[in-house]
């Protein structure tokens, strides 16, 4: 479907020669969900973006903060818009503010004064497994200081993005029904990383009790497989359950690139996506592609459905 409009609803650039982002820059690798990642850690930028989108039709896209120098938050920002304004990409942005900070409630007024600023991300802290969840620890979203720092979002006009293992969603519904005007905006599926059937189903059961909270919305991304080949067939469930869970109203597709790169190209994502959607209708798959992403991301851009 060439045709199909695109918002690419979570992708990143950097320019490591120009800009300090410590897990790209430092050695050595951090332990990271697809292993080694020295592949990415090169400069990405709207032309080798361009270059990896080239056979579809992506009209806009959002820019998701990629773990800069946390010392200078507002330096990526000002980046990023300086980049956008010259290349036209991203359309928008996801900025990195620090919800535990003592001067969080300054830093997200300061981002909130760009332009293309649409929401924040902090990843909170997270157990290794689900065994090792420790309810309220710091960092955490139980945490008060961090909660402190969150419940200043709805003030400066600012969505959450939420990138956090699925067993942590108990305490993300918590979190939206604490904060019902806060839009959350969840990360790369709930990460399904473990395919066994009892991983999935755990999964499965976790994503549905985060459904039931009505501010939350989530990205259907970053959901590759270490040492296994991105296909529509090995994605299929994973994406459908996403779907069934929270509705066509609530899922958007994203190709987190350059970072997926590491397990698939553009197009064996997106080709995939098309492929498991084949039986929605021209309706939902614009929503699924297009509509919905512009709608939490509040993207100045036309209607597609």
């Amino acid at each position: 479907m060439p045709s199909l409009p695109i918002i690419d609803a979570h992708q990143h650039f950097w320019d490591l020669e120009r800009n300090y982002i410590p897990w790209l820059c430092d050695e050595p690798l951090i332990p990271f969900r697809y292993g080694n990642y020295r592949a990415i850690r090169r400069n990405y930028l709207p032309a080798d973006y361009r270059r990896d989108t080239a056979n579809f039709r992506v009209v806009g896209s959002v820019f998701v903060e990629t773990e800069w120098d946390p010392r200078t938050p507002l330096e990526e920002t000002r980046w990023v818009h300086e980049l956008a304004d010259r290349e036209d990409l991203p359309t928008v942005m996801v900025a990195q503010a620090r919800l535990d900070r003592p001067d969080v409630d300054e830093l997200l007024a300061a981002h909130a004064s760009f332009p293309r600023v649409r929401g924040i991300r902090h990843k909170p802290r997270a157990a290794a497994s689900p065994a090792e969840v420790e309810p309220g620890a710091p960092g955490s979203m139980g945490d008060p200081v961090w909660r402190r720092g969150f419940s200043r979002l709805t003030g400066h006009g600012l969505s959450f993005d939420l990138q956090t293992p699925w067993w942590h969603f108990a305490e993300a519904v918590e979190l939206a029904a604490a904060y019902p005007q806060t839009q959350i905006i969840v990360n790369h599926t709930g990460l399904p990383a473990d395919r066994s059937e009892a991983g999935l189903s755990a999964w499965r059961q976790a994503m549905e009790h985060l459904a039931t909270a009505p501010n939350v919305a989530v990205k259907i991304s970053g959901i590759g497989v270490p040492g296994t080949a991105w296909t529509a067939e090995g994605n299929r469930r994973v994406v459908l359950e996403t779907i069934d869970c929270f509705g066509v109203e609530r899922c958007m597709f994203a190709s987190n690139f350059p970072v997926d790169s590491l397990v698939a190209t553009f197009e064996t994502l997106y080709e995939g996506f098309l492929a498991i959607t084949e039986a929605f209708s021209q309706a939902e798959r614009l929503r699924l592609f297009y509509d919905n992403a512009r709608h939490f991301y509040r993207i100045d851009l036309p209607a597609a459905g």
